[in-house]
């Protein structure tokens, strides 16, 4: 007979989860730099909000129901995931570093909607699950929401709830950032700013890889 989970201790998870997933989350990072970008430019922020929430949440149930122990049993997919993160950030930093030297790169919109959507999507899903720092979260979450026993689902419901909240801000809040972005200088200030930060999450974990 399965025991049933009160509304309390599910509440409560519920709760944890949540503020462990804001924890996780609100953190300035690769994800962010490209959502607050795209929020700025009003390009396809809703699709990609969709799209980060859709991978957050289909991951976070996955890893409180086993994702670390697929980790554990394959220690080599988190060393290829770790390089392919490095490629992938490296990649977008120089790209956002080039932007910055040549000025109003947030002004010149792709007259091509279906690819820009496309490509937006495609970044969207690369900040994501190629990048370490993703799967790090996902086995904290999985190792946590083992102490809330038959509660563990409630505790990711409150995580996933946490995704949602923090993309949403970001990617509709940046906005009401949009009014001081009609300068191309400033422009080039952001992308410097991303450029710095991709290039620094990079560098940073290629040194963890060859520690």
């Amino acid at each position: 007979m399965f025991s049933v989970v009160s509304a309390q201790a599910a509440g409560s998870a519920w709760l944890s989860g949540a503020g462990i997933g804001i924890g996780l989350f609100a953190i300035v990072g690769a994800q962010s730099a490209f959502i607050l970008r795209q929020g700025i430019m009003r390009q396809h922020v809703i699709p990609i909000i969709a799209t980060c929430f859709a991978i957050d949440a289909v991951f976070i149930l996955a890893s409180v129901t086993g994702l670390r122990t697929l980790t554990e049993q394959m220690p080599w997919l988190t060393t290829v995931l770790l390089w392919g993160g490095v490629a992938f950030l490296s990649c977008y930093a120089v790209m956002s570093a080039r932007r910055a030297m040549q000025g109003g790169g947030g002004m010149q919109l792709d007259d091509n909607a279906e690819q820009s959507l496309r490509t937006a999507l495609m970044a969207a899903a690369g900040f994501s699950i190629i990048n370490p720092h993703f799967w790090l979260d996902m086995m904290v979450i999985g190792s946590i929401a083992e102490n809330f026993g038959e509660s563990r689902m409630a505790f990711a419901a409150g995580v996933v709830t946490a995704s949602g909240v923090w993309l949403t801000a970001q990617g509709l809040g940046a906005r009401l950032l949009a009014p001081l972005f009609t300068k191309p200088s400033t422009w080039r200030v952001l992308d410097g700013t991303i450029a710095v930060i991709l290039s620094v999450l990079a560098l940073t974990l290629a040194l963890r890889g060859v520690g």
